[in-house]
């Protein structure tokens, strides 16, 4: 039975995610839910009461279910309302805003958006721009006068000049960019003044003392130090409070503890030096005040922030270059006239002008020309494609020196480019399975550094040298100071980023983060025969009829495969449509995945279809006819028998030349240790052809999809890491099922939508490259990951004090904040370099 039902207290995709996942949990329940319309659709084996799921919900998070209200959906439903002129500039921008999603970028709580940048609620780092594909009209204005503001190009009204494009795609990005370097010049400002003042207060004749009395130099340091602490660098004290009151401890909970103690001692020894005992205080009776190691080390961590925020802009490079691709224009033709119109006014159907060096707008293909198309930013691949009427284009993609009209059969979201956009997106923000340790470690880690810092602390005090509480005090802080985590939570996803950045930019779509570690792991190829070892470009090379009415044979099994998508059905019509055969109707048509179609052609009942469909079909063959048929499939050709009223009368034989690719990568593979297993649905005969020519591990013909799945599991059930690569309808199943699926970009929907990786061009040495990048991005977390280990467990101890028993070395808390920003920029420094690999 299945019910509707609404549930409020949704705020994002998080959310959906989390309430489907606990309500999926109950037995006997499958869950769908839909954040746009706040329902739920929930089948269940027995009926269960509300109150079930409501507790269910209830224990996590501020959910509430109720029975299922259509006028809440139809509200949902409901686009915004804009009462103001297309022209207000106002309007623009803050529909940017309210658009605009933010993620955090170690991706605390899985693929949680926010609506406004700010501050991770669970690790304090800056809120990241979701980049994505515009979804509003692009603006154009005046330079002059910016008051005009227009949906399409063209002149000023008022003075003339061409209006330009408004362009507010990173200005989010910049805005933090630029208020980090702002807070960190008044920072810096502030911070030497403090230093020199401190450095030169340890000389025995401080030249400073002549125009700046020993008394006033500490009241100087504390008016100095105040705009670093309570503007620059007061949002570390705010994310340290916020992550001690809701115990999400991180990074900035040891900055603010450490630091804070420095400035709240300085100011109490400051304004209460009494209170203090003689440890503290130097010679003059003064206590020592630490405004200088409060101020630097701050201004060291404002400092990494405003790296990471650089650094942070370029891992997501290619996601920019991406959104680049897209164009603002396309040139619509109707009625013979031609009219610049906005990318987001085309519509399916319409047709569009691309003129030499223009972008394509939408995803199409030709009706009239031909060009040469650069798809290098789609595919990866240098050389121009020549482009014919008939062959599809890819949006973004940059036309040559010629002029074509295409017809637009994909727009907007739809498009291979936001398509890709998307997936990109979607894969840099999964969780990498090793990010589990690194997660693990980082949940205890806090907790661990604030006990050692307070051990070291009652260390230094009970058994230190004197002055034992200072040297106590400064070793404490110098602890809190250099465990930061932050390397460690940057580790994996800044790599996922990049790793997934560039595979996108060779063509090769990764889906999530999983895919991209288990993809190294890989041990098994399976591999299926047209499509993907094969061009996937059929062609009729024999026709045979028993009874040598060829004409009469072609027209009703072309008739019968202009239903099928089958590429082998493709060949037999267009091979119909060269010899100018007429296509008649067709009754009772059924495909039998794997096997092959029937249907009655004429009030006769035809059959194309392999040797199992004849067996299906219980129809006779003649032994003279099958040993033709055997001699071509010997010859590696896919032969189609084809029956007529249960009786065998001839056969097709259909050609797929195999990719000059196909050897390359299949040899490349094996030698790395990868078996590649070819799963096909074509006879025995054929597939031996094909493998005996590629040199294959192994092969396995005559497999229906439901053949492939078990063998997959049988595969699995051993050990072994399978990845499957198909381009088919019938081979989503396997893509499924397998450890990493490969859908061949030249495939259907249907595979990609099942696959983890996609590969654009539909080349398997892409497989190669995607090995080969798996392999790096891997090498590069581990790198990662040691960073941020070697700097803490190193680290920790140094500023603990141990070595200075033996060789009298300390490690000041300015050093230690410095050693930690670097720790971080290291970490995302090492992740850049993958966008340099060579695949």
């Amino acid at each position: 039975m299945t019910h509707k039902y609404t549930i409020t207290g949704m705020s994002c995709d998080g959310c959906k995610s989390k309430v489907e996942k606990a309500l999926n949990g109950i037995d006997g329940v499958e869950a769908l839910v839909f954040l746009e319309t706040k329902g739920a659709t929930i089948t269940m084996q027995k009926h269960l009461p509300i109150a079930q799921f409501q507790e269910i919900l209830s224990a996590i998070g501020n959910y509430q279910i109720s029975d299922f209200d259509e006028k809440l959906e139809a509200t949902s439903k409901k686009p915004p309302l804009n009462s103001e002129s297309k022209n207000d500039k106002k309007v623009t921008s803050s529909t940017s805003d309210l658009d605009a999603k933010y993620h955090c970028p170690m991706h605390c709580e899985g693929d949680k958006n926010y609506d406004k940048v700010g501050d991770c609620p669970v690790c304090g780092m800056n809120l990241e721009k979701v980049h994505e594909l515009s979804t509003t009209k692009a603006l154009f204005t005046c330079p002059m006068h910016p008051e005009i503001i227009q949906d399409h190009s063209g002149a000023c009204p008022i003075c003339g000049m061409d209006l330009v494009p408004l362009n507010p795609s990173d200005s989010e990005e910049l805005k933090t960019y630029k208020n980090l370097v702002l807070k960190m010049k008044v920072s810096v400002a502030c911070t030497i003044p403090i230093f020199i003042i401190s450095m030169m207060e340890m000389m025995a004749n401080n030249p400073l003392h002549k125009i700046l009395p020993a008394i006033y130099s500490n009241w100087v340091q504390l008016f100095l130090s105040l705009p670093v602490v309570f503007y620059a660098c007061w949002m570390f004290f705010v994310r340290a409070y916020k992550s001690i009151i809701t115990w999400n401890l991180n990074m900035f909970t040891l900055i603010g503890i450490g630091a804070g103690v420095a400035f709240i001692f300085s100011l109490v020894g400051l304004f209460f030096p009494t209170l203090f005992p003689t440890e503290f205080k130097n010679t003059n009776g003064s206590v020592s005040l630490y405004f200088e190691a409060t101020t630097v080390i701050l201004t060291l961590v404002l400092l990494g922030q405003l790296l990471e925020a650089k650094a942070h802009s370029q891992t997501s490079g290619a996601i920019k270059e991406l959104l680049k691709l897209a164009p603002t224009e396309a040139t619509l033709v109707i009625d013979g006239s031609e009219k610049i119109i906005s990318i987001h006014d085309i519509k399916k159907g319409d047709l569009l002008r691309v003129k030499p060096g223009d972008k394509i707008p939408v995803d199409g293909k030709i009706t009239d020309g031909e060009s040469s198309i650069d798809e290098a930013m789609i595919t990866g691949e240098p050389i121009p494609v020549d482009k014919k009427s008939g062959d599809s284009v890819i949006a973004g993609t940059i036309n040559g020196n010629k002029s074509f009209v295409m017809l637009a059969e994909k727009v907007g979201s739809e498009t291979l480019l936001s398509q890709i956009v998307k997936m990109v997106n979607d894969a840099s923000r999964s969780k990498a399975p090793i990010q589990k340790l690194a997660d693990n470690i980082a949940k205890y880690f806090v907790p661990i550094v604030v006990i050692t810092s307070i051990i070291t602390f009652f260390v230094w005090a009970k058994f230190g040298s004197e002055p034992r509480y200072v040297y106590a005090f400064i070793n404490a802080i110098a602890v809190l100071i250099i465990a930061c985590p932050c390397a460690l939570g940057l580790a994996t996803p800044m790599s996922v980023v990049v790793g997934v950045g560039k595979g996108a930019q060779m063509g090769i779509l990764i889906k999530n983060a999983e895919a991209l570690e288990n993809m190294n792991k890989v041990t098994v190829l399976i591999t299926d025969k047209t499509g993907t070892i094969t061009a996937g470009k059929p062609s009729v090379e024999k026709m045979y009829a028993v009874n040598n009415e060829e004409d009469n044979l072609l027209q009703n099994i072309a008739s019968l495969n202009q239903y099928s998508e089958h590429p082998l059905a493709q060949a037999v019509v267009n091979f119909a449509k060269t010899k100018n055969c007429s296509l008649i109707k067709v009754n009772d048509f059924e495909a039998i995945a794997g096997k092959g179609v029937t249907g009655t052609v004429a009030n006769k009942k035809v059959a194309v279809g392999n040797k199992k469909l004849m067996e299906h079909g219980k129809v006779t063959v003649a032994t003279d006819l099958e040993n033709k048929i055997i001699a071509e499939q010997k010859l590696g050709k896919t032969v189609s028998y084809i029956a007529i009223d249960g009786v065998g009368v001839g056969f097709v034989s259909i050609s797929d030349a195999i990719k000059t690719s196909s050897a390359v990568a299949i040899k490349e593979l094996i030698q790395q240790g990868v078996a590649v297993i070819m799963l096909t649905g074509d006879n025995e005969n054929t597939a031996k052809a094909v493998a005996n020519e590629l040199h294959l591990s192994s092969f396995k013909a005559g497999y229906l999809p439901e053949d492939k799945l078990n063998e997959i599991k049988k595969l699995q059930a051993q050990g072994k890491i399978v990845a499957m690569a198909g381009d088919g309808i019938n081979d989503a199943p396997a893509l499924a099922q397998a450890d990493v699926g490969i859908a061949m970009g030249t495939g259907t929907d249907v595979a990609i939508e099942s696959a983890k990786i996609t590969l654009v061009k539909g080349d398997l040495q892409d497989i190669v490259k995607a090995k080969k990048l798996s392999h790096a991005v891997m090498r590069n977390i581990k790198q990662n990951l040691f960073f941020a280990f070697f700097y803490n467990v190193l680290g920790i101890p140094i500023a603990a004090g141990v070595l200075y028993p033996f060789f009298g070395i300390l490690l000041s808390p300015m050093i230690a904040a410095l050693a930690m920003s670097f720790s971080s920029v290291s970490v995302i420094v090492n992740a850049l370099r993958l966008r340099n690999l060579k695949l």
